[in-house]
């Protein structure tokens, strides 16, 4: 998320996990996004999930802070829902718990309930479909809503609206309507192929609690198979998005029905992906690419068309600029020469051409896995992945390797980093990733033992 709103790689920074990102020598000399567009006269609203370490001085006016809510409050503190099976649910109140927004636990111990995190607490009241409490996605959007209704009236000032749902952000609870779109019945896995693990390498980097193999054991564990945990889980998935969506629809329909229309720009993307079960992993934080690759959808009137797709890997980090292409904003980005410039490219020749369009960056995107520990700013022990239009590479800090051929096997089923045909693919792209973090050799260091 720093990186999103300043526009900087962490390997340019040195911010590459959970410091404040306004402390970091080189993002408190760069500007936001958001102090950009204010520069440039842009009236600069928010609300919901955006930065972690928020600021809200960057911001012209902000709604709700940040609510993975509603949690299950059993009268003293907050829990997994009740209706989650053991010992899934003892992960907690954000991790192990999933399911609808309802009323009618047994044995509701009095002053129990859906309660949200922000402002006075209280128990919410889920009980009736038709007349109930808002979510905090919910919530957000109605704000983003009337936020437009404003801008509509004083169309002479521009906008920057940025809107962080939280949903599908575990804990995985909507209200039930969005459970009954998908009855556990008629789900499918997800594509997956007997014993998968085996041929990957992240158990070289991991203990057996990584989050994402535990939770897998443990929801096998709770549900009786593996089958029946990730189909419950991933029940709990499905309503969460569709729930999201509804709150995304609300904002766009308003906007839609707005003078602001035509000429406002619209993106719509994610932080990350999600692994649901395919190698044993059931979790975020992983280099393969049901984590790592997000969803990106951008409306600019009178450049896209609808239903163009273009299928070169970029990154995040090419939002900033690219909306300084497309809203030519003027001026430095930096605030001082101790800040950093751009590290991403325009979209814009994909806007106006999807297919032909010509990139000025790499042929691929880069995603990186905190190692933790000592190597905080050590850019050579990290775990680091580059995926082209027809490749994904990764390199873990051990010296493991993964190569998936996505023409034949989007899934990933087939780890090619053994077979020696690949040698020579494999040192391109090792070099690609060592020529963008600016590092002589990642092999230059004695490789690090598992755990």
């Amino acid at each position: 998320r720093a990186s999103l709103f300043t526009g900087i790689y962490p390997h340019t920074s040195l911010n590459l996990f959970w410091d404040k990102w306004y402390d970091n020598p080189v993002l408190k000399n760069s500007k936001t996004l958001m102090e950009f567009f204010r520069e440039n006269g842009y009236h600069v609203a928010g609300t919901g999930k955006n930065e972690h370490h928020h600021r809200r001085s960057d911001w012209s006016v902000y709604g709700n802070n940040t609510d993975y809510g509603p949690y299950w409050y059993d009268g003293n503190k907050r829990t997994a829902n009740p209706w989650v099976r053991k010992p899934f649910n003892s992960i907690g109140c954000i991790d192990g718990s999933f399911g609808p927004l309802r009323m009618d636990h047994e044995d509701q111990p009095e002053g129990s309930g859906w309660k949200l995190h922000w402002g006075k607490e209280k128990i919410l009241d889920f009980s009736n479909a038709n007349k109930r409490d808002l979510t905090p996605d919910e919530i957000n959007a109605q704000w983003a809503v009337d936020q437009l209704e404003k801008f509509s009236a004083n169309t002479k000032e521009p906008f920057f609206l940025s809107i962080g749902f939280v949903r599908p952000h575990t804990p995985l609870h909507a209200p039930q309507e969005y459970f009954d779109r998908f009855p556990l019945e008629s789900l499918k896995m997800p594509p997956m192929v007997n014993d998968d693990a085996s041929d990957t390498a992240l158990y070289s980097i991991s203990s057996p609690d990584d989050k994402g193999y535990k939770y897998f054991r443990m929801l096998a564990e709770s549900y009786g198979s593996e089958t029946k945990g990730i189909k419950a889980f991933l029940q709990a998935y499905l309503a969460c998005v569709a729930a999201v969506d509804d709150s995304i629809k609300q904002v766009l329909e308003a906007l839609e029905k707005s003078p602001l229309r035509d000429n406002t720009v619209v993106i719509i993307t994610s932080d990350h992906g999600w692994d649901m079960g395919q190698k044993d992993y059931i979790f975020k934080n992983t280099l393969w690419e049901a984590s790592a690759r997000i969803p990106m959808l951008i409306r600019m009137p009178g450049i896209t068309q609808a239903g163009g797709i273009a299928e070169q890997p970029v990154s995040l980090i090419d939002l900033y600029p690219t909306l300084v292409d497309l809203c030519e904003l003027k001026g430095d980005t930096r605030k001082n020469m101790d800040g950093a410039k751009l590290d991403g490219f325009s979209l814009r020749p994909f806007l106006e051409n999807p297919k032909f369009g010509e990139w000025k960056g790499p042929d691929g995107a880069l995603t990186m896995r905190f190692a933790g520990g000592e190597t905080k700013k050590e850019l050579h022990r990290q775990h680091w992945s580059y995926r082209t239009k027809d490749f994904r590479y990764i390199r873990y800090n051990n010296g493991m390797e993964e190569l998936y051929d996505h023409r034949n096997d989007p899934y990933e089923f087939n780890n090619l980093a053994t077979k020696p045909k690949f040698r020579k693919l494999k040192n391109q792209l090792l070099q690609r990733i060592e020529d963008q973090i600016k590092v002589a050799s990642i092999d230059s260091v004695k490789p690090i033992v598992a755990p």
